[in-house]
């Protein structure tokens, strides 16, 4: 027991006496091991970050390459769709040109067939005139009232080729209300005998073919 103590007061004293180092016998350590370590990491950090990169960079280059795919599909659609308006508006065009002409064509036909078909009911007319005409060159006083009667019989004649086709003689006797949808005033004159805005005197008659006056009767109003 005693020398038990006597070791540790030695000890203490060797302590108080100088420093006590430990592991003064080995080697000492390698720090450079550390920092390579250290600059491994940095290393691979770095080598990281720019495979990040070249990725993101590929990424990127493989969303433009794609943007401009779909940029060029969609011009193609846009081409093509125009091309596709265009050739409807061709065809179109086309068929309103022809539907134009023939229908031109077709407005010109009734009109020559309606030209024809009261020119057919008038040859009569005017064959009745001629031979009248002739008849009054020979006439004397004698046969004058059978060129009268002629005449008149062409003027009925004539009348009964416009009832035919449907034209019909504006009425204008004397005595006539006015109406200046269908009579057109040439004169004007006060006469007791005819009421306000009455029709005195008649100087061509006026036809109308329904509701559309052909010509207004020409006639002078009174007071």
């Amino acid at each position: 027991m005693k020398k038990i103590n006597k070791n540790r007061e030695r000890i203490k004293k060797m302590s108080n006496d100088e420093e006590l180092v430990f592991g003064a016998d080995e080697e000492p350590v390698n720090n450079e091991a550390e920092e390579s370590s250290v600059e491994d990491a940095a290393a691979s950090d770095k080598a990281a970050a720019e495979a990040e990169e070249v990725k993101a960079e590929e990424a990127k280059a493989e969303d433009a390459e794609a943007d401009e795919e779909d940029e060029e599909e969609a011009a193609a659609d846009s081409s093509e769709a125009i091309n596709e308006l265009e050739a409807r508006y061709m065809n179109l065009y086309a068929e309103y040109d022809n539907y134009r002409k023939r229908t031109q064509k077709e407005k010109e036909n009734l009109y020559a067939d309606a030209i024809a078909t009261v020119t057919k009911e008038f040859l009569t007319v005017i064959d009745n005139l001629d031979r009248a005409a002739e008849v009054a060159k020979k006439s004397d006083e004698a046969s004058l009232e059978k060129v009268i009667q002629g005449m008149e019989l062409v003027d009925r004649q004539a009348k009964d080729t416009l009832a035919k086709i449907g034209v019909e003689e504006i009425p204008a006797e004397r005595g006539t209300k006015f109406d200046p949808n269908l009579h057109d005033a040439m004169m004007h004159v006060d006469d007791e005998e005819l009421g306000e805005q009455e029709i005195a005197m008649v100087f061509a008659k006026g036809y109308k073919y329904k509701d559309r006056v052909i010509r207004h009767a020409q006639v002078q109003v009174a007071n």
